[in-house]
């Protein structure tokens, strides 16, 4: 059996489904003319270290409203720990690291886009994060090296896409830059030797 480089992977059942079936998650799913989450409990009071990771996992689920409640919760999450002293970001890196290099492998564009989206909205919220994801770049940067020139030749068409930000080749130059401005003063070097030709 033939297996490409490219080709999305099946996915099993994540955990964060499984809590969100049980009704162990602090959210449920807000009905209306916009799908959202509603809270049981405001995010930022929430233990971090437990529920990042748990959220980053349910970036792997395609089904809604899983998908959609996962992505939704998590941005509403990082958000709330904007301007948290000290920093509530930082510290969950270590355990986020598996689950965001879960949704990496996946090869399937919309979910490495949502999770690489979710990284980038952690290093603009908390710049802390940058430095604590140094020691992580082996881990994650060899899949970025893989899709960095993943654009799409369209010659002079219009992709309509750009306002979803589903482009991967734009998405993982836009952060590899952002992990550079806030990786300190090792992130460089360490992007360089992951990926020579950046």
């Amino acid at each position: 059996e033939k297996q490409h480089v490219f080709e999305p992977k099946p996915q099993p059942v994540t955990q964060f489904r499984r809590f969100f079936e049980r009704g162990d998650l602090p959210i449920s799913i807000k009905h209306g003319a916009l799908l959202g989450v509603s809270w049981k409990v405001p995010p930022e009071k929430l233990d971090y270290v437990y529920n990042l990771p748990l959220f980053f996992e349910g970036l792997l689920e395609r089904t809604e409203p899983f998908a959609g409640a996962a992505y939704q919760g998590l941005q509403e999450l990082i958000d709330a720990a904007a301007e948290a002293k000290p920093s509530k970001l930082a510290p969950c890196m270590p355990s986020v690291i598996v689950p965001l290099k879960k949704c990496l492998n996946t090869k399937d564009n919309a979910v490495m886009c949502r999770a690489i989206n979710m990284l980038q909205r952690m290093l603009r919220v908390d710049p802390a994060v940058g430095e604590v994801l140094v020691p992580y770049y082996r881990q994650i940067l060899p899949t970025f090296a893989l899709f960095r020139g993943h654009n799409k030749n369209l010659g002079d068409g219009i992709d309509y896409a750009q306002r979803k930000r589903e482009n991967m080749g734009d998405l993982v130059a836009e952060t590899l830059e952002l992990m550079e401005r806030t990786g300190g003063q090792d992130a460089f070097i360490n992007i360089k030797y992951m990926i020579p030709t950046y």
